[in-house]
């Protein structure tokens, strides 16, 4: 049953709310409460998409970069793999033409195009300012946008990812319906997310830690009488 309008709507507010306040500090308190761990799940996300020249993936709930800039790092890192190889079957080229060929930023990328969509303002705020300074410049676009009604048009991008943000939608189903329509046919679609865990053992320090050790961690990094538990 879809929740009363009126509660969805305070729901809204009070998330976006939260995540204007945590903006600045979001990537510090991923590191600490996943213990230092997501960048690693996130490398291995990447390499599960393993994107060909010219994918464009759009990253949702992607504010502050972290998908982004893996997915530049690693189409860059393919592209000139391929052009060493190109350029050692092609002897006669100058040097300078070599230069040319390693300093277009733009084809440095194969083609290939991210589109980080966000809720909140404050969010895509940081990650633009981490490009910045990371020296992100091509391949790279910031939307202020929801999940459940992306500013898109349909059969668009080749891979949709959501990583850590699909938990924090309030109609689900309305996001994966969104999702589908900006795919591409045969586009693939990739959530990174917590889930429970089946060992019994395991599962009894999983609740411990989630439940008494990260609303700790969170009071201490925002400096509130309460934690959020919606990150």
């Amino acid at each position: 049953m879809a929740a009363p309008r009126s509660l969805a709507l305070w729901n809204y507010c009070s998330l976006h709310q939260v995540f204007e306040s945590v903006a600045k500090k979001y990537d510090v308190m991923n590191d600490m409460m996943s213990l230092g761990i997501h960048p690693l799940w996130k490398d291995l996300l990447l390499w599960n998409i393993h994107p060909l020249p010219g994918t464009q993936l759009l990253d949702v709930a992607g504010g502050t970069g972290d998908i982004a800039f893996r997915f530049l790092n690693y189409v860059q890192s393919q592209h000139q793999r391929k052009q060493k190889s190109q350029l050692r079957a092609q002897q006669s080229l100058s040097w300078e033409e070599i230069a040319k060929e390693y300093h277009n930023e733009e084809d440095s990328l194969g083609g290939s195009h991210v589109m980080v969509c966000d809720i909140n303002k404050e969010m895509l705020k940081v990650g633009k300012q981490k490009a910045l300074a990371q020296g992100y410049r091509a391949g790279l676009a910031w939307v202020l946008g929801d999940a459940e009604e992306l500013p898109f048009d349909d059969d668009k991008f080749d891979i949709y990812t959501i990583a850590f943000g699909l938990r924090n939608v309030t109609h689900i189903d309305q996001a994966l319906q969104e999702a589908h329509r900006v795919l591409k046919p045969g586009g693939r679609f990739l959530c990174l997310e917590f889930s429970q865990v089946n060992n019994p053992l395991i599962s009894r320090h999983y609740d411990l830690y989630s439940f008494q050790v990260i609303p700790v961690l969170e009071r201490s990094l925002l400096e509130t009488g309460s934690p959020i538990n919606t990150l």
